[in-house]
Order: C-alpha cells, then structure tokens, then sequence
C-alpha cells in the first residue's frame, strides 16, 4: 500500500534583501527535509510553490 505525506515549508520575504535572497534562505531548509525523509525511505514525487502577501509556501510531495 502506497502512503503518501505532504510538508509544507514556508519563508517570509525581507523588505530591503536582495531579490534572491528567499532563494538562499530556503535552500538549506529545502535540503534538510529531503535529507529526513530520504533517511525514512520517503520518495520526492511532486513540489510545489505559491506566494501569499510577504510569504512564500512551498509544498513537497513524497510517498513510500
């Protein structure tokens, strides 16, 4: 039986960052999800990303 989970990270933008800061700040929180999951056995099938006012959401899909 196939189980499925989706987490959800979000980050907040800065006022006056430069334009990729979001991109620097959520790679290593990307990262350390994929690492968690990976080390359960969990697969990466699906992302996923919206903007709300000064937040970013972005969705990671896995199964196992």
């Amino acid at each position: 039986m196939t189980h499925y989970k989706v987490e959800t990270l979000i980050y907040y933008t800065k006022p006056f960052a430069n334009r990729n800061h979001l991109m620097e700040a959520s790679r290593k929180g990307i990262q350390e999800k994929l690492d968690q999951y990976a080390a359960d056995r969990w697969k990466l099938v699906s992302t996923d990303a919206t903007q709300f006012g000064a937040a970013m959401y972005i969705y990671l899909y896995f199964e196992k």
